[in-house]
């Protein structure tokens, strides 16, 4: 399965909540398996070429045990008060991590895979992963939360490194 890589306009592209359906549940099911192949911490469907609204994130409390979970049509209903500074970065960006700072714990409301709102609070690294993946189903590449001079270091860096 390819992986959608920066500079994509499809990175940029927000997707809109809508019924879980089996076209749905699908890309869900592609997601898990691109997740797994990668291996990633988590992926939004754009990911996939999918500007879809579901993100699969891990969340587990080892990177070799990541026990996924996909969340269709995700929105951040609270966040922690308090942040942490933590690498991130993206499949879609390979090589690339910058430091971002992000609340450290966030509760999350989600449909399950039938359908049903869920609510659920993450705390520290599948937090993190959450709301990274969330603002990338909504749109926003993780590079935009960093400095102009951080970004371009960032690609300058990346650009190197591709060749």
């Amino acid at each position: 399965m390819a992986i959608v890589l920066y500079p994509d306009a499809r990175l940029t592209q927000a997707a809109t909540a809508r019924p879980v359906d089996d076209a749905l549940r699908a890309i869900g099911a592609d997601l898990i398996a691109a997740a797994k192949a990668a291996p990633a911490y988590g992926l939004a469907g754009v990911h996939i070429g999918q500007v879809a609204p579901v993100v699969v994130i891990a969340t587990g409390s080892s990177p070799a045990t990541p026990d996924y979970l996909l969340l269709y049509n995700p929105e951040v209903v609270a966040v922690a008060p308090d942040s942490a500074s933590g690498p991130e970065g993206s499949v879609s960006l390979p090589g690339v991590q910058v430091e971002i700072e992000r609340p450290v714990w966030a509760e999350i409301a989600f449909d399950d895979a039938a359908g049903t709102r869920q609510t659920r609070r993450f705390e520290g690294l599948p937090a993190r992963i959450a709301l990274h993946e969330i603002e990338q189903m909504n749109g926003v590449f993780f590079l935009s939360k960093l400095s102009r001079l951080k970004r371009d270091m960032a690609l300058k860096k990346w650009k190197k490194r591709a060749g």
